[in-house]
């Protein structure tokens, strides 16, 4: 069996069994509730070959998390653009925004071919602001309490903060047999506040023979774009950590919630349905001279022996 096969499965499961439902985006999904993949990582790393998956985009995402960042600016200047759709939103529903309406541009850009030229253009120009102007960035760059700032900064109710990655790490180091391992996103005080609500709302480690797995309880998923991102994305957080504590790979756990296939992505799942997985399984590299998770940049990860199908392209749901 292919290390993908279990993602790919999902699929096949949410386009033969999934249940129509209307959703926040009015696109429409395929969904199941409560589906788990499990990904043996010592046997390769769990990027997909079916369709080319932008490994470039995850490291420097799951950085940007890891530095307790919530700004898009960093993102861009990396030329990551998987963020621009909810600081955009912020924007030109701002008061300081005057340019052409951009009421539900999701949507209207994915059927009306001019408002798409506009609003693309309007994002352009937003973010290039972001990048080159920092009171701009810290204005409406900022997407509230995301994940960096649960992970490194969860603010208590005495006013203290909680790093969450350093408090996992230590306990990993110190007591491997804890059944507390856990970092969590969901902050019943900030959903209201963030631009997107954590998806990827908690994890946990577990530690047996010498070996780190991880479990990730993803409430919403968002099967063709964003889930073969957090699966790598995942991998690559518990190769990070399994290194800076001395321990080998064991599994990745991928338990999801709400599964979602969009219904203006069924076309594109069943393109990739119709590939067959490469024979090259990816492999991670990380620099051998990098030890914590806090000083890695961009070049000290990279995969190798990846030989993927050529991309497929869908539009995001905002």
């Amino acid at each position: 069996m292919s290390l993908e096969e279990p993602y790919l499965q999902l699929i096949r499961d949410v386009l033969d069994h999934g249940y129509d439902k209307d959703d926040r985006t009015n696109t429409g999904t395929k969904s199941l509730f409560g589906y788990q993949m499990r990904f043996d990582l010592s046997q390769g790393f769990p990027l997909l070959t079916t369709k080319k998956v932008a490994f470039g985009l995850i490291k420097s995402e799951l950085l940007w998390f890891l530095k307790g960042d919530t700004n898009i600016q960093y993102l861009l200047k990396h030329k990551n653009h998987i963020w621009d759709e909810w600081a955009f939103k912020n924007w030109v529903e701002s008061p300081e925004y005057h340019g052409t309406d951009m009421t539900d541009f999701g949507l209207r850009a994915q059927t009306d071919v001019d408002f798409n030229q506009v609003y693309q253009a309007e994002k352009v120009k937003f973010c290039q602001k972001i990048v080159a102007d920092d009171d701009f960035a810290q204005k409406y760059g900022n997407l509230g309490d995301v994940y960096g700032a649960q992970w490194r900064q969860w603010k208590t109710s005495q006013g203290e903060t909680i790093d969450q990655i350093k408090n996992v790490i230590n306990d990993i180091k110190t007591n491997p047999n804890s059944r507390r391992l856990i970092v969590t996103a969901w902050n019943p005080e900030s959903v209201p506040t963030s631009a997107l609500p954590p998806c990827h709302s908690l994890f946990q480690f577990y530690v047996a023979n010498g070996k780190l797995s991880c479990q990730l309880y993803q409430r919403s998923g968002d099967i063709f774009l964003g889930v073969p991102f957090n699966i790598a994305s995942y991998a690559l957080l518990t190769h990070l950590i399994a290194k800076e504590c001395g321990l080998e790979v064991g599994e990745f756990v991928h338990t999801l919630g709400d599964a979602h296939i969009y219904k203006n992505h069924i076309t594109q799942v069943q393109e990739q349905l119709g590939r067959t997985p490469s024979e090259k399984i990816p492999q991670l590299w990380l620099n051998p001279d990098k030890q914590s998770v806090f000083d890695y940049d961009v070049q000290d990860i990279k995969v190798k022996n990846y030989d993927p199908a050529p991309a497929i392209k869908a539009p995001v749901a905002v």
